[in-house]
């Protein structure tokens, strides 16, 4: 068996769920997420349900790109190694995505632009049914550090783009994800209409440059398109010991929590408060991943 080709990628936290307004925004985290192309099964399990790697062979070839060694279809296998709880809104399909076809890119020795990765992945998690619009905006946040709001609409990847930022310092925030299981069903499309009002809140806190703020009206949304009333109270306790922000990523299972890293008693407070009250919920460690030298709005 060899390894002919390489790819990694993270995943992210909502801060703007694309089928809210339109307009969708993700903050990467650092949750990796390492994928191998091999030529001959692994011995170790793989977990796809979906045919998602599948899905990224097909739109690979479907975009006029050749497969290496000459290889058919059905003689690649790969191997997946992640971080990232799966179906719980901290975009694992998104980043598998992305780090497979930086495999394929890497063992054809090619140079596609992340844009390119971002269409494909976006073309992929459509085929596969994974995501309601495509999730551009969470391929990139796990193509790239910090953010970029997204026009899901736009004609090209490019013009997409509306804003970006680098996100809030990775060194003053502690962040601390919730992790409750798979989602057993994503939410309605119609419904996000309801919680339009939050959606703008959102939006607006990302133009003016406060994700944290975006974050939590962003979940606040979510929690009342899906009626999830665990997701409300674990949010809720949250800001009573301490969070500066609370919300449910994606379309849910999982809540992320927000809270200045100089306050080491109230980051420990909050993993004390959930290990104690909530023994099925498992608490993840991590932090942003901040982009260096971007512009805030894209001309």
């Amino acid at each position: 068996m060899a390894v002919i080709g390489k790819g990694q990628a993270h995943g992210a936290c909502s801060l703007l769920h694309a089928a809210g307004l339109g307009y969708g925004c993700s903050m990467a985290l650092d949750l990796p997420v390492a994928v191998r192309l091999l030529d001959k099964e692994s011995k170790r399990a793989l977990s796809d349900p979906d045919g998602l790697l599948e899905a990224v062979v097909n739109v690979w070839v479907a975009s006029g790109h050749s497969l290496p060694n000459k290889l058919e279809k059905e003689d690649l296998h790969w191997a997946v190694a992640s971080k990232i709880p799966p179906r719980q809104g901290l975009k694992s399909s998104a980043a598998v995505s992305i780090a497979a076809l930086r495999a394929l890119n890497n063992s054809m020795e090619m140079e596609l632009e992340d844009k390119d990765l971002v269409l494909m992945s976006a073309q992929a998690q459509l085929e596969a049914g994974v995501s309601i619009t495509g999730s551009i905006d969470d391929a990139w946040a796990c193509a790239t550090n910090g953010w970029k709001l997204i026009d899901v609409n736009a004609e090209t990847i490019e013009e997409g783009v509306l804003m970006e930022g680098s996100g809030p310092p990775a060194d003053d925030w502690f962040v601390l994800i919730l992790s409750r299981g798979e989602r057993t069903s994503r939410p309605d499309p119609e419904a996000f209409s309801a919680q339009q009002q939050n959606f703008v809140h959102a939006l607006n806190a990302i133009q003016e440059g406060q994700e944290l703020v975006a974050l939590t009206w962003n979940g606040r949304a979510m929690v009342g398109i899906i009626s999830d009333s665990t997701a409300r109270k674990l949010t809720n306790d949250a800001f009573v010991n301490g969070a500066r922000a609370a919300g449910m990523s994606g379309s849910g299972t999982v809540i992320v929590l927000v809270a200045p890293s100089i306050s080491k008693p109230s980051c420990e407070r909050l993993k004390q408060w959930y290990t104690s009250r909530y023994p099925d919920v498992k608490l993840i460690e991590t932090k942003f991943l901040n982009a260096v030298d971007v512009q805030d709005e894209i001309e």
